[in-house]
C-alpha cells in the first residue's frame, strides 16, 4: 500500500501522437497524468497503480488511467469536448480485498455530470458517459467512499473524449486558487526570556534522560532548576537535563532561564514510569524533501538548521532519517550497494551513513534526539533491507547506535507469504483474520523496543489499516498513523485532516493518531519546491494539526526556510494546543456549510476553537450562541496565531465575529473571564 513519489502539481500540456487517435478523438492517457492528485501512489499511463496491466472484474484494457483514492485529475477544456466515456472500476490487482471500496465522479464546471455510486473489487466495470457540450472545467475525481483509501486501485479504462478540433487539453492536480501573497501573523518572540513547551516529559526508569528547555529570548542565557531530582543535571549554558532516574515517580521542577533583561519560570513535571511521549513528538523527518538520496550530511544539516534557526528554542526534538539508509535489493545507484547483515546477522548501513552511532551522538550534542525507520518486511518501501526475521537484533541495534525514535513501515509484511511463515501469537481472540494480521508485525518489534537500554517512541506506520487507534497501544506504539500519505495539495491535506473524529477517542498520553508530516516549506520527494499549499491552505494545516494532538514532523528542507514558513512553525501559543498535557484531540463539533468548528478541551480548564472555511469564497459572519458547545457567562477569546486578546464575549447572547480566508483559519482560545 505505500509508494514514494510526489506528485508535480500545476497546468502542463500533452502531447498528441498523430496517427494513433483521430481528429475527432482524445485519449485520456495521451494526457499529462502525471500531476494527478492522489491518496497513495503514482497515476500510471495504461497500467494499475501498481504498474500491472489495468483489469476490472476480470476483463483486460489496453488504454486508460490506473490511480488512487482521493484522486483527482483537472483538465482544461474550455468548451472544446463533447462527449466523455470510460469504462471504471476496482482493479484486480487487490485481489477482492475487502477494504477495496471506491467511488468515481465525474464534475463539470462546479456541477456532478455522472457518477459511479460506490464500486467494489472483483465488480464488473461500470459504463461511464458523459456530456461536456459547454464544459469549461472537468474534474475526474475517485473518492473513498468514506471509509479510507486502503486498496482503493481505481482504474478509468478505455477514456477518451469526442472532439470537433482539440488535439489535447491542459490537466493539473487541482483547480488553481486565487494567488495570496505570504503573510505573518505571529509577532517576534521577546528578547525576554521565556520558557517554551510541554508541561509534562515521560521517561522509563534507567533510560538515558535528553531534554533542552526550549526557551526564547536573547543570549547568553542561564540556565537553571529548583527541586532537580536525583540522578539528573543541568548543563546551565545550554539548557540540556541528562542523566538517568533509577526508580518510578513524578517529580515538578521548576526550570529557570536567566539573561541580562530578566527570568523566565515554569513549572515542569517528570513522570518516570512506562510510559514516554506524554506530548506528541515534534521534530523533522528526511522523507518529504530528500526521499530516497537521504545521507548523513543531509541529517546532520538539518539539525544544525533546526538550532540555527531557533525552532529547538520552541520545543521541536526529533531529527529522523526516513528509508534509504540501509542496502538496496537492486538499484543502480552505488552508494546502495553492499551486504544488508553482516556475519551475525546486524543490520548493516550503507555507504551514504559510515558511522550511525557517529550520527546519532551528533545529534545528541545540540540537545535533539534521533530517528530512524524500517519495516517488519524483508525490504523497506523503498525496496532497502529491513527487519523480517531480525526484529530482536535490530532493536538492540538501533539502542546501541543511540537512537530514541521508530518509524516501523507495513510495506513487503503485506506479502500473504511472509504473514503466512509468520508464527508469533497474538493473544487477542475476538480479532478477525485481516486484525490479526495488522497487528503481528508490530506486536514483534513492540516487545523487543522496550527491553532496550533507551526509550525509544515506536511509531506504526500502516495507513490505518484495522482501525490501528484501536489496539496500536497494546502492542507498545506511541503513535500510528492513521491515513495513506499526504501530499502537497489542499486535497491530500484536507481529505485527511478533517477526517479524523473516529480515531480521537483513542488519543491519549503516550499514546497519538498520526495523520501524516507537515508539508510547509520546500517540499518534493528529491525534486523541492515550494509546497503547493497556499498560505491560507498552510495555516490551516498547522492549526489542524495542533488541535488534533498529532505527531509534528517537518517533512521540508530546514536549510532552506524562508521567514513565512518558519514563522508557522514557531508560534508558541499553537504549539502549546498540540503539547498541552490532558492529551485529548479535537473532534468536529458543527458544520455549517462550509464552515467547520473544531474544539479541543485544554487541561487549564479552556478549549480552542478552530473555525475553518472549507470553501473557495471568504466566508464574513457573526458567530452567535456558544452555549452550543457547553459554555457558560463571558470567555475571554486569544486570537492564538495573532498572540492577541480579542475580547470578552458572552456565551448566551454575544457575537463573536468571524472572517475566515477561503481554505483558511480563524483559531481562538475560549477562557472563563475572571
Amino acid at each position: 500500500m505505500k509508494s514514494r513519489f510526489a506528485l508535480a502539481l500545476g497546468f502542463s500540456l500533452a502531447v498528441f501522437t498523430t496517427g494513433i487517435v483521430s481528429a475527432e478523438t482524445v485519449w485520456l492517457d495521451d494526457l499529462n497524468l502525471s500531476v494527478a492528485s492522489q491518496g497513495w501512489g503514482t497515476p500510471h499511463k495504461n497500467q494499475s497503480v501498481d504498474g500491472h496491466a489495468l483489469t476490472i472484474g476480470g476483463t483486460k484494457y489496453e488504454r486508460g488511467f490506473g490511480t488512487h483514492a482521493e484522486g483527482a485529475l483537472h483538465i482544461k477544456l474550455d468548451g472544446g469536448a463533447q462527449k466523455f466515456s470510460a469504462s471504471v472500476g476496482v482493479d484486480d490487482e487487490v485481489n477482492k480485498n475487502p477494504d477495496s471500496s471506491v467511488e468515481f465522479i465525474v464534475r463539470g464546471d462546479g456541477k456532478v455530470l455522472w457518477t459511479s455510486g460506490v464500486m467494489r473489487a472483483g465488480e464488473a466495470a461500470k459504463a461511464c458517459e458523459a456530456d461536456l457540450t459547454g464544459i469549461k472545467a472537468l474534474v475526474l475525481e475517485v473518492g473513498d467512499a468514506d471509509d479510507g483509501i486502503n486498496f482503493d486501485h481505481a482504474d478509468w479504462a478505455d477514456a477518451k473524449f469526442e472532439t470537433a478540433s482539440a488535439k489535447t487539453f491542459a490537466t493539473s492536480g487541482e483547480a488553481p486558487m486565487a494567488p495570496v501573497a505570504p503573510y505573518i501573523l505571529t509577532p517576534s518572540a521577546p528578547a525576554t526570556p521565556r520558557i517554551n513547551g510541554a508541561n509534562v516529559f515521560g521517561v522509563r526508569p534507567g533510560s538515558p534522560f535528553m531534554f533542552t528547555i526550549p526557551a526564547t529570548g536573547e543570549r547568553p542565557m542561564e540556565f537553571s532548576a529548583k527541586n532537580l531530582p536525583e540522578g539528573l543535571k543541568l548543563d546551565a549554558q545550554t539548557g540540556h537535563i541528562t542523566g538517568a532516574l533509577k526508580t518510578k515517580g513524578e517529580f515538578t521542577v521548576t526550570l529557570l532561564a536567566k539573561n541580562s533583561l530578566g527570568t523566565a519560570e515554569k513549572k515542569f513535571r517528570i513522570v518516570c514510569g512506562d510510559q514516554m511521549a506524554l506530548t506528541p513528538p515534534m521534530g523533522w523527518n528526511s522523507w518529504n524533501c530528500f526521499a530516497g538520496a537521504v545521507s548523513a550530511e543531509h541529517v546532520k544539516s538539518a539539525a544544525d538548521a533546526m538550532v540555527r534557526s531557533g525552532l529547538i528554542n520552541h520545543g521541536w526534538t526529533y531529527i529522523n532519517v526516513d528509508d534509504f539508509w540501509q542496502n538496496h535489493r537492486n538499484s543502480k545507484d552505488p552508494t546502495l550497494h553492499g551486504e544488508f547483515r553482516d556475519a551475525k546477522g546486524f543490520i548493516v548501513p550503507n555507504s551514504r551513513f559510515p558511522d550511525m552511532k557517529g550520527l546519532a551522538d551528533y545529534i545528541h550534542g545540540l540537545g535533539l534526539k534521533a530517528g530512524l525507520y524500517s519495516s517488519p518486511g524483508p525490504w523497506t518501501c523503498g525496496g532497502c533491507a529491513a527487519s523480517w526475521q531480525h526484529e530482536e537484533q535490530d532493536a538492540q541495534t538501533y539502542a546501541k547506535w543511540g537512537f530514541d525514535y521508530l518509524k516501523y513501515d507495513w510495506c513487503s509484511y503485506g506479502d500473504n507469504n511472509i504473514f503466512s511463515h509468520d508464527t508469533y501469537a497474538v493473544n487477542r481472540p475476538e480479532a478477525d483474520a485481516n486484525t490479526i494480521k495488522a497487528i503481528r508485525p508490530y506486536q514483534h518489534m513492540g516487545e523487543y523496543l522496550p527491553k532496550q537500554n533507551r526509550d525509544i517512541v515506536f511509531s506504526l506506520c500502516q495507513y490505518g489499516m484495522a482501525d490501528v487507534w484501536k489496539w496500536g497501544g497494546s502492542v507498545q506504539g506511541n503513535c500510528w498513523r492513521t491515513t495513506g500519505d499526504i501530499t502537497d495539495t489542499w486535497r491530500s491535506m484536507s481529505s485527511i485532516g478533517f477526517r479524523q473524529d473516529k480515531a480521537a477517542p483513542f488519543a491519549k498520553p503516550g499514546n497519538w493518531n498520526d495523520p501524516d508530516m507537515l508539508i510547509v516549506g520546500q517540499v518534493g520527494w528529491g525534486n523541492l519546491h515550494p509546497t503547493h499549499l497556499t498560505p491560507d491552505e498552510q495555516y490551516t494545516h498547522i492549526s489542524l494539526w495542533c488541535l488534533l494532538a498529532s505527531p509534528l514532523l517537518i517533512g521540508c528542507d530546514m536549510t532552506k526556510f524562508d521567514d513565512f514558513t518558519l514563522n508557522l512553525l514557531s508560534n508558541d501559543e499553537v504549539l502549546a494546543l498540540d503539547q498541552d498535557a490532558l492529551g485529548k484531540e479535537a473532534t468536529c463539533v458543527l458544520t455549517e456549510g462550509n464552515l467547520k468548528v473544531y474544539e479541543k478541551e485544554l487541561e487549564d480548564g479552556s478549549r480552542a476553537f478552530g473555525f475553518f472555511n472549507l470553501g473557495s469564497a471568504p466566508i464574513n459572519q457573526d458567530f452567535k450562541s456558544l452555549v452550543q458547545f457547553g459554555l457558560a457567562g463571558n470567555q475571554h477569546v486569544r486570537d492564538l496565531w495573532r498572540q492577541k486578546d480579542v475580547a470578552d464575549v458572552n456565551a448566551a447572547d454575544g457575537v463573536l465575529p468571524l472572517t475566515i480566508p477561503a481554505h483558511g483559519v480563524v483559531l481562538y482560545k475560549l477562557t472563563a473571564a475572571k
